[in-house]
């Protein structure tokens, strides 16, 4: 385990920086503070802060070029929001000119695995906090996928990041989703918009808290749990069993849209991770990320039922 600093000791460039915050928190000036790193997140840096009597608690720095598509008011707006549905964290401060949440540290809560989603138990607990979330009072930003999308395919530009040689094909794609999607209505909610694993928090009875609100926007639900699928790689068997207990029954619709929804959920983060490569000071392969999204992307877009899908939405 990483040991305690207190400020004074920081060495890193992280370390100095999260100093200067610590220096800037009203609440703790007068406080005996420690701190150390939190392993997990690949866009900030994340630390438990122990201070004096008062205990632990959670904070998340922004990370370089993460303004590009975070608002950080937006993302602190539905932190609030989740907290007050019973499955988020409860925030303590927010410092808004840097960006800085401060949330309560959860004991004998972990991030967890896609293993973990292989018990059912797990799988109905998390089901029941993202759709307690989607169905709370409405966000105060509005972004959809398309938005998403299209607002990266720009970004990617400005900073050089790169793109595959089939981009105007997976572009083709995407406006012929968009385009039938738009039709069909939009059923616009509060979502998360990142369910990878580690966003859900677990305990040792199963109870499942979610975390990190940064991309949350009113958005398509069927996007979230479309997201979800991309990440999590379940079985049909299971997806089906995760649409029933979300939406209370299996239609042909709802699986066209997740279908669909899961193609631009790719295409999504695999624009995103190409900005990343190019503008992140994190030690992590955006690129190699990137590229694995855009072959899921294709997988679909590719797939004999594509335009059946978007027939049925």
């Amino acid at each position: 385990m990483l040991s305690w600093k207190r400020p004074g000791e920081g060495e890193s460039a992280g370390e100095r920086a999260l100093e200067a915050i610590l220096a800037e928190v009203p609440r703790w000036r007068d406080e005996p503070l420690r701190y150390r790193p939190v392993s997990g997140g690949i866009s900030n840096a994340n630390w438990r802060i122990a201070v004096g009597e008062a205990g632990d608690y959670f904070l998340k720095v922004p990370g370089r070029g993460t303004e590009m598509f975070i608002d950080r008011l937006a993302a602190n707006d539905a932190s609030r929001k989740a907290h007050a549905s019973g499955f988020g964290v409860e925030v303590v401060d927010f410092l808004p000119d840097l960006g800085v949440e401060i949330f309560a540290f959860v004991e004998g809560y972990r991030a967890s695995s896609n293993l973990d989603f292989l018990r059912p138990t797990v799988r109905r607990n998390a089901v029941a906090a993202l759709k307690a979330f989607n169905d709370s009072e409405p966000l105060g930003l509005t972004k959809t996928i398309f938005d998403m999308i299209e607002e990266h395919v720009a970004q990617v530009a400005e900073v050089g990041g790169r793109l595959p040689p089939d981009q105007p094909f997976l572009m083709r794609r995407y406006a012929e989703a968009k385009a039938a999607l738009t039709a069909s209505g939009l059923d616009l909610v509060p979502c998360m918009n990142d369910t990878l694993a580690g966003n859900f928090m677990i305990d040792a009875a199963d109870s499942v808290l979610i975390v990190d609100f940064e991309y949350a926007s009113n958005n398509e639900r069927a996007f979230e749990i479309a997201g979800w699928f991309d990440e999590m790689a379940f079985p049909e068997a299971v997806e089906r069993e995760m649409l029933e207990a979300y939406f209370g029954a299996v239609t042909p619709q709802v699986e066209a849209r997740v279908a669909v929804l899961k193609a631009l959920a790719d295409l999504k983060w695999s624009t995103w991770a190409m900005i990343q490569e190019a503008v992140s000071t994190l030690d992590f392969d955006f690129y190699k990320y990137g590229t694995w999204k855009h072959m899921r992307a294709r997988t679909l877009f590719h797939h004999p039922d594509w335009n059946a899908w978007l027939r049925r939405l």
